[in-house]
Protein backbone atom coordinates (compact mmCIF):
# COMPACT_ATOMS: atom_id res chain seq x y z
CA UNK A 1 0.00 0.00 0.00
CA UNK A 2 1.58 3.23 -0.71
CA UNK A 3 1.18 6.25 1.54
CA UNK A 4 0.49 9.83 0.37
CA UNK A 5 3.74 11.58 -1.14
CA UNK A 6 5.67 7.76 -2.06
CA UNK A 7 6.74 8.69 -5.87
CA UNK A 8 4.83 6.68 -8.00
CA UNK A 9 6.18 3.15 -8.97
CA UNK A 10 7.22 3.68 -12.55
CA UNK A 11 5.38 0.85 -15.23
CA UNK A 12 7.74 -1.70 -16.38
CA UNK A 13 7.69 -2.68 -20.01
CA UNK A 14 8.22 -5.96 -21.20
CA UNK A 15 8.46 -7.81 -24.75
CA UNK A 16 4.91 -9.38 -25.83
CA UNK A 17 5.63 -12.92 -26.29
CA UNK A 18 3.38 -13.22 -29.27
CA UNK A 19 4.36 -10.30 -31.51
CA UNK A 20 8.02 -9.21 -29.95
CA UNK A 21 6.38 -6.09 -29.70
CA UNK A 22 6.39 -3.61 -26.03
CA UNK A 23 3.93 -4.72 -23.39
CA UNK A 24 2.92 -2.85 -20.16
CA UNK A 25 3.03 -4.88 -17.44
CA UNK A 26 1.03 -3.34 -14.83
CA UNK A 27 -2.39 -3.67 -13.95
CA UNK A 28 -3.64 -1.05 -16.15
CA UNK A 29 -2.80 -3.34 -19.24
CA UNK A 30 -5.76 -6.16 -18.69
CA UNK A 31 -3.72 -8.60 -21.16
CA UNK A 32 -0.54 -8.55 -19.62
CA UNK A 33 2.07 -10.14 -20.44
CA UNK A 34 0.66 -9.48 -23.96
CA UNK A 35 -0.14 -6.04 -25.65
CA UNK A 36 -3.42 -6.58 -26.54
CA UNK A 37 -6.40 -9.00 -26.65
CA UNK A 38 -4.98 -9.76 -30.37
CA UNK A 39 -2.23 -11.48 -29.17
CA UNK A 40 -3.53 -13.13 -26.32
CA UNK A 41 -6.01 -14.92 -28.19
CA UNK A 42 -3.07 -16.16 -30.71
CA UNK A 43 -1.47 -17.54 -27.67
CA UNK A 44 -4.68 -19.40 -26.63
CA UNK A 45 -4.89 -20.59 -29.81
CA UNK A 46 -1.92 -22.11 -30.22
CA UNK A 47 -2.31 -23.66 -27.22
CA UNK A 48 -5.31 -25.17 -28.24
CA UNK A 49 -4.21 -26.68 -31.32
CA UNK A 50 -1.57 -28.03 -29.63
CA UNK A 51 1.35 -25.70 -31.33
CA UNK A 52 3.10 -25.99 -28.06
CA UNK A 53 3.98 -29.60 -27.10
CA UNK A 54 7.04 -30.98 -26.16
CA UNK A 55 8.32 -34.21 -28.26
CA UNK A 56 8.89 -36.84 -26.17
CA UNK A 57 10.77 -40.19 -27.65
CA UNK A 58 8.65 -43.20 -26.35
CA UNK A 59 10.18 -45.33 -23.94
CA UNK A 60 12.26 -48.28 -25.05
CA UNK A 61 10.84 -50.46 -22.43
CA UNK A 62 7.09 -51.27 -22.29
CA UNK A 63 5.83 -50.13 -18.84
CA UNK A 64 3.53 -52.28 -17.41
CA UNK A 65 0.76 -50.58 -15.01
CA UNK A 66 -0.39 -53.91 -13.62
CA UNK A 67 2.77 -54.24 -11.64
Amino acid sequence: MTQAGDPPIAERVVTCPACGGASIYASSNPFRPFCCARCRQLDLGAWASERFKLNVEPSPTPVDDAQ
